[in-house]
């Protein structure tokens, strides 16, 4: 087996399929990777079919000849997209201060047999039987009960067809399971949508220790119906404060235009993701807390 080669996907689903036929394994928030081990020499490939090695001289494998699929994984995700840049030398002390792990989850060839035609729980035990360190293996279980508590530890839960064969670039055989996390938050302004008198955004925030309150991500997925009627709830608690603010890596190198509320606001939000302390996607509004204080809105929420 040569690169590229594409992953094998996932479905999304909102739980855990039950049954027998299913195993389960945690959800990591990482780089997908397929890593071609050749002897000593190793070639790392993105889920995209693009070279990754050199973004991660740190990351070493028992030397043989296989074709893991897995991820690379870090202390943030934040800290791993910091990876991908042209200079060497930095390269190089990321890899020292904040170095990356391998975790693999499925063996797709072993010396010169291929072995994606397998059943799922034949690989992994092929797989078991290869992995030594310094690569990890990824846990397992098979039960839904088992792997409830990663839908609540971890990013959610990958659950894999136990029959299933490996199918490159189609998303069959297993699903995804994201965990979805709550927090109330303080509506520090709102942003216009794309139709006239709309809104398209909520701004969030949260209070830190010092007092300070600290835009945190915004909301949208709003109907269209509630984006109209947003502008007139809205309006009360403007401050007259608008603007533009400057594009960023969080907008896509779009302006975006806000209107300033007083923060008295609150809103629960659900959401499945957090890097470098923003709420990084999926966030949609569940309801308005009226009885939540704004000042209750605290960051440590993130953590939790």
């Amino acid at each position: 087996m040569t690169p590229p080669l594409l992953p094998q996907l996932a479905r999304s689903r909102a739980s855990l399929p039950e049954g027998e036929g299913w195993a389960y394994e945690p959800k990591w928030d990482g780089f997908r990777a397929i890593a071609f081990v050749d002897g000593d020499e190793t070639y790392l490939q993105s889920r995209n079919g693009r070279p990754l090695s050199r973004y991660f001289p740190e990351l070493r494998f028992p030397p043989g000849r296989y074709v893991l699929d897995g991820e690379i994984v870090a202390s943030s995700f934040d800290t791993l997209g910091q990876r991908i840049h042209p200079a060497a030398s930095r390269i190089a002390r990321l890899a020292e201060e904040t170095p990356a792990t391998y975790y693999a989850f499925d063996l797709l060839s072993r010396d010169d047999e291929v072995l994606m035609a397998l059943p799922y729980l034949e690989r992994r035990a092929a797989l078991e039987a290869l992995v030594t360190d310094p690569v990890e293996l990824t846990p397992v279980v098979h039960s839904a009960g088992e792997a409830e508590h990663w839908l609540r530890e971890a990013e959610g839960v990958i659950a894999k067809e136990s029959g299933a064969p490996y199918e490159p670039g189609e998303r069959t055989g297993m699903v995804k399971v994201k965990r979805v996390r709550t927090i109330d938050a303080v509506v520090l302004g709102w942003r216009p949508g794309k139709a006239e008198r709309t809104v398209g955004a909520l701004i969030l925030g949260l209070y830190g220790k010092d007092g300070r309150i600290r835009e945190v991500g915004h909301s949208s997925g709003f109907s269209a119906k509630e984006k109209r009627e947003l502008v007139d709830f809205l309006a009360p608690y403007e401050t007259g404060e608008r603007g533009s603010g400057d594009p960023s890596r969080w907008t896509q190198g779009r302006d975006l235009e806000w209107v300033a509320l007083r923060p008295e606001l609150v809103v629960e939000v659900t959401f499945d993701h957090v890097s470098d302390g923003r709420i990084r996607h999926g966030t949609k509004v569940q309801r308005w807390r009226e009885d939540k204080a704004p000042e209750a809105c605290t960051l440590d929420q993130l953590d939790q």
